[in-house]
């Protein structure tokens, strides 16, 4: 796996972390942060949202920043915890919960919207009369949560808690960083990053494209299909070790 020279994407802490575990398997990584998080001010909805939290049989919390912020906005509203099941799509979102003693459960393989779906105990929380769910997130993303919840007879919610802009860089930041440092692969963790990575790309994007790209489940991997990009490989969650599974798979490193 020495071979890969990869760009990762994410917010900067993020970034940080994973390079880390990419270094300790010998992985050559280059951070360009393409989300910046930036808090949503607590609105009048949004505190009913919260002081509502026992009408819900199932929170799900689909990222990082929704878990840091919901968790600061729990504690505000919310002395001690309603007893409630609480669900999230990976393993690092989990343990954010897991830390302020909330009982979550989360896929044990794929931490991706379709993975959460099959979790027989989030199947077994809404086997009720008039179940509601609440989805912690940022503004827009994961749709297909929501989608599949209502078929299943759900009434969903969403507690938007930030924003995710992109940082400001140079018009060439990006074409001229995988040139400087022979980048040979591409990591993004959501569909907005790659709308990030596409717009900074600009008009250097036709040969970026041909790059490989690393994305985190099918959707964001039709996603950049559509924009063109020619080799995606679906890691099938946002998480180190799914990267790393990702990596030891063709295609190889471009040189």
């Amino acid at each position: 796996m020495t071979g890969w020279r990869l760009l990762l994407t994410r917010p900067a802490d993020e970034s940080a972390a994973l390079s880390d575990v990419l270094a300790e398997a010998g992985i050559f990584s280059s951070s360009l942060p393409l989300l910046e998080i930036e808090p949503i001010p607590v609105s009048d909805t949004m505190r009913r949202l919260i002081q509502d939290l026992d009408a819900y049989c199932a929170v799900i919390v689909v990222s990082k920043p929704a878990a840091r912020i919901g968790v600061d906005l729990l504690r505000q509203y919310w002395p001690q915890s309603p007893d409630l099941k609480w669900f999230s799509v990976g393993a690092a979102t989990a343990q954010i919960l897991e830390d302020h003693r909330l009982d979550v459960s989360f896929p044990a393989e794929g931490d991706d919207s379709e993975a959460l779906l099959e979790l027989p105990l989030l199947r077994e929380a809404i086997v009720r009369p008039d179940p509601r769910v609440l989805i912690m997130r940022g503004e827009g993303g994961r749709e297909l949560l929501a989608e599949r919840l209502r078929e299943r007879g759900a009434s969903v919610e969403y507690l938007e808690l930030y924003r995710r802009g992109l940082p400001q860089y140079p018009p060439a930041a990006l074409p001229d960083r995988i040139e400087a440092e022979r980048l040979n692969g591409l990591v993004v963790s959501s569909g907005q990053g790659f709308e990030h990575l596409h717009q900074l790309a600009g008009d250097a994007w036709p040969q970026l494209a041909r790059l490989p790209l690393f994305v985190p489940s099918p959707r964001v991997a039709e996603l950049a299909r559509a924009a063109g990009a020619l080799t995606v490989v679906d890691c099938r969650g946002a998480s180190a070790a799914a990267l790393l599974t990702a990596l030891r798979e063709p295609p190889e490193p471009v040189l």
